[in-house]
């Protein structure tokens, strides 16, 4: 069991306070990897800290697990927190979550691959060629950053 598993079986439904990790991997042509979630959405990997992780080890972590790539450097994009991170999850369980936003243009290997269990596809895609389903937040934060 994992640490959100131990906590929710003492406070049950109730809001938790929950911090993760997006991360943008950029390839050498400019592409941005994307992960296509168990819902048909596409977004960044990412996921939430473990007890003892830092944010770059979740990150690095998270890339890793969910789609094969191993990342080294990376650079902090922005902290994203509020009112609007509320989620209700069909079992009833609600979170508020704060997410520590990443870039990655240092792929050090690795092979793409989906995971299977949260990722049911992975690949790099040019910016002018993002997939229609994408997280609407994150294309905002994609060019937003590429734009600087």
């Amino acid at each position: 069991m994992g640490y959100i598993e131990d906590i929710r079986e003492v406070v049950g439904n109730r809001p938790l306070l929950l911090t993760g990790v997006g991360v943008g991997v950029f390839n050498e042509k400019g592409e941005i990897l994307l992960q296509k979630n168990l819902d048909g959405r596409w977004g960044i990997p990412g996921g939430f800290m473990e007890l003892g992780e830092s944010a770059e080890e979740t990150g690095r972590r998270e890339v890793l697990e969910e789609t094969g790539i191993e990342i080294g450097k990376l650079d902090l994009v922005t902290v994203v927190s509020g009112s609007h991170t509320h989620t209700v999850l069909k079992n009833g369980h609600e979170y508020y979550s704060v997410t520590i936003v990443f870039v990655s243009k240092d792929i050090q290997g690795g092979a793409l691959k989906a995971d299977g269990v949260e990722t049911t596809e992975a690949c790099f895609f040019k910016l002018q060629e993002l997939p229609e389903n994408l997280n609407p937040m994150i294309k905002s934060m994609i060019f937003q950053y590429v734009s600087k």
